[in-house]
C-alpha cells in the first residue's frame, strides 16, 4: 500500500471511452439540457398540478436507456463475469421495491410512469458505467460536465437574472435579493451545481499539467457562482464535506474501520448531546445557520409529512404518488404547504412514498456505498476522497431537499454515477502474469480498476499520516 500510494501521476491517460459517454450524457441531460428546455419553455401550473411529464423526458431518457441496453446485450459476456458490488445490489433492490409500490400507490398510473422514468435513468448510468474501461476516470468526466454547466451559467448570472421577493419591514415593503438562479428554476439549484463543480475542481487541481490549470479555473468560476446564488447551504457543504472526508479516510487508514461506521458516530453523538442537554437540537442549529428555527419553513412541512407517514407507516403512499398528483392527500395540508412539490427532505419523502421498508432499503444502499468507498481509498486514496466528498454532499443535502430517487435531479444522477464508480472498484485487482522477455509482471488488460499509479498528491498526504 505504501509503495502504491507513493507513485505520482506523470501524464493524464485516456479517461473517456464509448461506454462512459452514456452516463456522462445522462449527467449533461439532467444538468444542462433539461434545465435549459425548462428555462425557455416553463411548465404550466396546470401541468404541474396534474403530474404531467414533459415531452423532453419522454425522448431523451428512452434513447439513452435503449443505447445502454444495446451495449449491455453486445457485451453480455462481460456483464455475466462481473462481481456486482453490494451497493449496486442495494440500489437495484431499492429500485425494485419502488416499482412494486405502484401496486398499492394512491395513484398507480402516475406512480408507474414516474417509476419507468427512474428505471431508464438508472439503466442509462449503471450498465454502461460497469462496462467502461478500468482506465476510465468518471470523476474527470463529471468535472467536464459541471465545468461546462458553470461556464453557461456565467452568462445567465451576468445577464441579471435574480430571485427577488417582497418582504414587509418596519418601513413598509422592501425588495429582498435572494440570489441568482442562473438558467435553473431556483437559486438553490445553482448553488448545488456550483458546489459540486467546486469539489470536482479541487480534485482536478491535485493532478499535474493541464488538468491542474482547468481545476484552478473551475474553482474560481464555481466559487463566483456559489456566492452569486446566495446559497449558504451549498457554500457550507462545499467547505465541510472535503474536510470531513479527509479526516474520515485518515481514521480509516489508521484503524481499518469502515467509513460507514466512522461517519455513523457523527449523528449518534449529536443525538446523545441533544438528548442529554435538552438544548442542542435541529431548531438551534437552524437558528445559527439561517437566523430562524424552522429551516426557512421546512419544519412546518415536516410536521405535516410526519402525520401522513403515520397513516401508512409500513409501505407508504407509493413511489412518487403523494406530491403533485390529482386529488392527493397533500391538498389537505394547511395553507401554503399544499402547493409544495415535495417535502424538502429526502428521508421523510422516502418514508412517505415507500414507508419504513423503503427507508430501510435506502439506508442499506447508503451504508453499502459508504462502506465501498473504503475499498476505493485502499486502491486510490485521492479518488476515495473525492467520491466520499460527493457522497457526503448528497447525503447531507437530502436533509433539506428531496433528491433520493427523484426523477432526473442532477444530484441524484451524480450520486448514481459515483455509486457505479464505487462498484467498479469492488472488483479485484488486475491479475499479473510474467511476460516473456520482460523484467517483471504485467497486469492483464481490463481485469480490474486502475491502481494507484494515477493517484496524485493527496496520496502522499495520507501516507505521511502514518
Amino acid at each position: 500500500m505504501h509503495r502504491l500510494a507513493s507513485v505520482q501521476p506523470k501524464t493524464s491517460t485516456r479517461t473517456i471511452d464509448k461506454y462512459s459517454i452514456v452516463p456522462l450524457a445522462a449527467c449533461v441531460t439532467s444538468l444542462i439540457v433539461l434545465p435549459l428546455f425548462l428555462y425557455f419553455n416553463p411548465t404550466t401550473d396546470e401541468a404541474i398540478a396534474n403530474g404531467v411529464s414533459r415531452q423532453e423526458n419522454k425522448i431523451f431518457w428512452p434513447i439513452m436507456a435503449a443505447i445502454s441496453v444495446i451495449l449491455a446485450v453486445q457485451n453480455h459476456h462481460r456483464l455475466t463475469k462481473l462481481s456486482w458490488a453490494p451497493n449496486i445490489i442495494c440500489l437495484l433492490a431499492y429500485l425494485a421495491f419502488a416499482g412494486a409500490s405502484a401496486l398499492w400507490a394512491f395513484r398507480p398510473e402516475i406512480s408507474f410512469t414516474r417509476f419507468a422514468l427512474e428505471v431508464m435513468v438508472v439503466i442509462s448510468i449503471v450498465l454502461p458505467a460497469m462496462l467502461a474501461s478500468r482506465t476510465c476516470d468518471l470523476m474527470h468526466g463529471l468535472f467536464l460536465c459541471f465545468a461546462l454547466a458553470s461556464l453557461l451559467n456565467i452568462y445567465f448570472v451576468i445577464d441579471g437574472t435574480r430571485t427577488i421577493v417582497l418582504n414587509a419591514g418596519a418601513h413598509g415593503l422592501y425588495r429582498d435579493d435572494l440570489g441568482s438562479p442562473g438558467y435553473f428554476t431556483f437559486k438553490n439549484y445553482l448553488g448545488e451545481c456550483a458546489a459540486v463543480a467546486f469539489l470536482l475542481s479541487i480534485y482536478e487541481i491535485l493532478y499535474p499539467g493541464w488538468r491542474r490549470m482547468l481545476g484552478i479555473i473551475g474553482a474560481v468560476i464555481s466559487s463566483y457562482l456559489i456566492f452569486s446564488s446566495h446559497s449558504k447551504t451549498a457554500l457550507g457543504l462545499a467547505l465541510l464535506c472535503p474536510f470531513v472526508s479527509l479526516i474520515t479516510l485518515l481514521v480509516k487508514k489508521a484503524t481499518s474501520i469502515s467509513p460507514a461506521i466512522i461517519l455513523l458516530f457523527i449523528p449518534l453523538c449529536f443525538i446523545v448531546l441533544s438528548t442529554a442537554s435538552g438544548h442542542y437540537n435541529l431548531n438551534l442549529l437552524s437558528y445559527k445557520l439561517y437566523g430562524d428555527s424552522t429551516f426557512t419553513g421546512r419544519t412546518i412541512i415536516w410536521d405535516f409529512v410526519q402525520r401522513e407517514i403515520d397513516l401508512r407507516p409500513l409501505l407508504g403512499w407509493g413511489y412518487e404518488s403523494f406530491w403533485l398528483v390529482p386529488g392527493s392527500p397533500a391538498l389537505e395540508a394547511p395553507g401554503w404547504i399544499k402547493t409544495m412539490p415535495n417535502g424538502h427532505n429526502g428521508y421523510y419523502d422516502t418514508m412517505l412514498d415507500l414507508g419504513y421498508v423503503g427507508f430501510a432499503l435506502l439506508l442499506a444502499f447508503i451504508i453499502a456505498t459508504l462502506h465501498g468507498i473504503g475499498r476505493v481509498s485502499d486502491r486510490d486514496p485521492t479518488r476515495g476522497w473525492i467520491v466520499l466528498s460527493l457522497v457526503l454532499y448528497v447525503i447531507l443535502y437530502n436533509f433539506l431537499e428531496r433528491l433520493w430517487m427523484h426523477g432526473f435531479e442532477f444530484l441524484w444522477v451524480v450520486f448514481v454515477i459515483v455509486a457505479a464508480e464505487i462498484g467498479r472498484y469492488w472488483l479485484p485487482f488486475p491479475i499479473t502474469r510474467v511476460v516473456r522477455g520482460s523484467r517483471g509482471p504485467r497486469p492483464r488488460r481490463n481485469s480490474g480498476p486502475p491502481l494507484a499509479a494515477q493517484t496524485p498528491r493527496l496520496s502522499t498526504m495520507m501516507r505521511h499520516h502514518d
